[in-house]
């Protein structure tokens, strides 16, 4: 991926372009799974460990293709909306290849989503059918649907009726082997699945009508104000993606890729499933949700060679009290994306975990979801300062955030993306999706960055993170670089917060490593002298945790509104 960078004259602009020599994938995902499957009927595809069960692509292939075969039984047609509202199974991962089978928009909910959260996310896209976990910990799913629909006590599967969920007639429950409960008006998904035929002659005459450009996935984006938006992307949006993912990564059919990042994301499905499908290797989950305790333990018992993670992952794994109990010595390779990657927890990871050919990925939702990625060969002071180069068949630009003019490298502006990756546009709303892309295409994704001279892409912040202190343009991403540096911080964010004589004054919320001990006047010590001093903090909070979504994406605003609170602070207001 990076052996033409430098035979070729230093870029003038922040303007570049992937490689085209390897074509785009035309095929729908179904007729690309199914051509993988017939190369290597009998190689393990999916281990998921939590539930003891191994499929081989053959076997993946079967199951996938009774439960299409069942999702046409319930009169589903190409074009409607299936939600997945689950955590990582198997279960969720046959639902992904069989809506792709015949048609089906599968529409992934988050698992944090609560009562009116999944309210909305039904009703938006019209979903007809529900595959739901029943509870998971302290929430129980199946107790909010019914708080929704509470006509459904009385109703039938395949005919329920609801007020509230006007759309949805289907509920399937995901039951374990041996589960003896019932739940008046819903469906187990082993019924389900028991209902369909492997060999069903409709699953062929179906994919005949498929192509590559139809929507197949609907993911609601996690904004911070209003309400989200459904990302809608196609076969060929998700299938490319997938695939030149896993070249990057060299992925092979020898190789086992440790998934312990929600499939309810493109991280999971695409980075991790996809990757791995398109390229004959095999997937680990090592639970259905996120411990780190169970990713080293399958890491070391099915010798994984791959590991994907956001950074708060990798922290968790390499400060857990066992870390050096288990042998990683397998491991290779992997992604560490879904929010800035810190030098110093990169540098561990590639010292203490063996992934030596680690990549760093840089995407959102509306892109499929990656743009730039590192190589396995990328040099390491790049993999820590870079998100990589652009991807094959993709363009991606830095313009000024005012006047869209496309700046020189090492200038900061937004970052735009064009190509194939580019949703096919958010669900029912042609306003918001007329202001994310334009009449050129291209993709505005509100994030700051950098380009230098040999392409490599640098993630310095959010446009609306940026911090304007006393009319100097900081970026919080620089800071949170040094203060890592500090061998008791763990974990630290900064965020800007109201300030009447500057603007905005800068606030860091850290996390020490277990056992450590800091204040506030030690901090700024160790900035004395080494960044300018209005890049120094003026306020400093020592946290338990930060606030982050299901994905380890952090919640800035929550910080930023916790602040003003504690402080009394109130925006500025401006002309």
């Amino acid at each position: 991926m990076t052996s033409d960078r430098f035979s070729r004259s230093p870029l003038t602009q922040s303007l570049d372009r992937g490689a085209t020599d390897v074509p785009l994938i035309e095929q729908t995902l179904g007729a690309f799974f199914d051509s993988v499957v017939q190369r290597r009927p009998d190689h393990e595809a999916l281990v998921s460990v939590h539930q003891k069960q191994r499929y081989t692509y053959a076997q993946l292939q079967a199951h996938a293709n009774q439960l299409a075969s069942a999702l046409l039984g319930l009169g589903l047609e190409p074009g409607d909306r299936v939600g997945i509202w689950s955590h990582n199974n198997v279960q969720w991962v046959l639902m992904q290849l069989a809506t792709a089978k015949v048609g089906l928009v599968l529409v992934n909910i988050n698992p944090a989503y609560r009562t009116s959260e999944v309210e909305y996310a039904l009703n938006k896209v019209g979903c007809k059918a529900l595959v739901t976990m029943p509870q998971f910990k302290t929430s129980n799913y199946i107790g909010m649907l019914r708080e929704l629909a509470p006509e459904w006590a009385h109703g039938r599967s395949g005919a329920l009726a609801a007020q509230r969920l006007p759309h949805l007639h289907t509920v399937v429950w995901i039951d374990e082997p041996g589960a003896c409960d019932e739940q008046p008006g819903l469906l187990r998904f082993s019924a389900l699945l028991a209902q369909g035929q492997a060999q069903d002659p409709r699953l062929a005459a179906v994919a005949r009508t498929l192509k590559a450009t139809d929507p197949i996935n609907i993911q609601f984006t996690s904004g911070t104000t209003g309400f989200p938006k459904g990302a809608t992307l196609t076969h060929r949006n998700i299938l490319n993606n997938g695939f030149f993912i896993g070249e990057a990564m060299r992925l092979t059919p020898a190789d086992r890729l440790c998934v312990p990042v929600p499939l309810y994301h493109c991280f999971g499905m695409v980075l991790g499933n996809l990757a791995c499908f398109t390229h004959g290797a095999t997937v680990v989950y090592p639970n259905d949700a996120f411990d780190p305790l169970t990713v080293l333990q399958a890491v070391q018992d099915e010798r994984c060679t791959g590991l994907h993670g956001v950074p708060t992952m990798f922290i968790a794994e390499l400060d857990h009290p066992r870390f050096a109990e288990f042998d990683l010595s397998s491991l290779r390779t992997g992604i560490m994306a879904g929010s800035p990657c810190p030098t110093e927890v990169m540098k561990r990871v590639v010292d203490d975990m063996h992934l030596s050919q680690i990549t760093i990925a840089y995407g959102m939702t509306e892109t499929s979801p990656v743009s730039c990625q590192s190589s396995t060969d990328t040099a390491l002071e790049k993999r820590v300062s870079t998100v990589g180069l652009v991807q094959p068949h993709l363009e991606v630009k830095v313009v000024h955030p005012e006047t869209g003019e496309v700046v020189a490298p090492g200038q900061a502006g937004e970052l735009c993306t064009r190509g194939y990756s580019v949703m096919h546009g958010y669900w029912d709303d042609e306003a918001r999706t007329a202001e994310a892309i334009d009449a050129q295409g291209w993709m505005h994704t509100g994030d700051l960055a950098t380009m230098d001279a040999q392409g490599y892409v640098n993630i310095v912040g959010r446009i609306k993170d940026m911090v304007i202190r006393g009319g100097e343009n900081i970026y919080p991403r620089e800071i949170e670089e040094f203060l890592y540096r500090h061998p008791l911080v763990q974990d630290v964010q900064v965020v800007g917060v109201p300030d009447k004589k500057y603007g905005e004054e800068l606030c860091a919320w850290i996390v020490l490593r277990p056992g450590e001990t800091l204040d506030e006047d030690a901090v700024r010590a160790f900035c004395k002298g080494q960044i300018a001093h209005y890049k120094v903090p003026r306020y400093i909070r020592f946290v338990s945790e930060l606030p982050m979504t299901v994905t380890g994406k952090i919640q800035k605003f929550r910080i930023r509104e916790a602040m003003k609170a504690e402080l009394g602070l109130q925006e500025e207001k401006t002309a």
